[in-house]
């Protein structure tokens, strides 16, 4: 059951998905609170797991990764023991930086990044030798048109 949740509470959070690096005392200004029971909300909302961390936004072409791509992965078999395995491979696999179980067709939408094409090609290759991987579509992003964080506040 999630927790209950005042205007405030969400006010927190909503500002802090939108900027994670401003001040408790910004924050309290913000959302209309004295800073001391901003903190106490904060760390309730982080205690609860609602607030999951904090982190940079960076951008991975300025960094050297040139391709960005979504690889859909079709198993052989679901069974518990195979998922296991692959979900524990992927985990480990550096150039896969979200990995998503879906319904229907497709077991597994991995996004990745990757420096360039060659290595984009070795990766698609070791990810279509892997036991129990059945078949392996990719597509090559083109632009980013929208990136937002996934709760959307109003």
């Amino acid at each position: 059951m999630p927790p209950k949740l005042d205007d405030i509470d969400l006010r927190i959070l909503r500002e802090l998905q939108a900027d994670g690096r401003m001040t408790n005392v910004e924050l309290a200004s913000r959302v209309g609170i004295s800073p001391p029971p901003c903190l106490r909300r904060v760390r309730a909302l982080e205690e609860a797991g609602l607030i999951r961390g904090y982190h940079a936004d960076l951008d991975e072409r300025k960094l050297g990764y040139e391709v960005v791509c979504f690889a859909f992965v079709h198993l052989a078999s679901q069974a518990e023991a195979d998922l296991a395995a692959f979900q524990k491979r992927i985990r480990d696999w550096a150039t896969v930086r979200e990995c998503w179980t879906l319904s229907g067709d497709i077991d597994f939408a991995l996004k990745c990044v990757a420096p360039d094409l060659k290595a984009f090609q070795d990766f698609v290759a070791d990810l279509t030798a892997m036991p129990n991987v059945r078949n392996v579509r990719t597509a090559l992003t083109l632009d980013r048109v929208k990136d937002e964080p996934i709760v959307p506040f109003g």
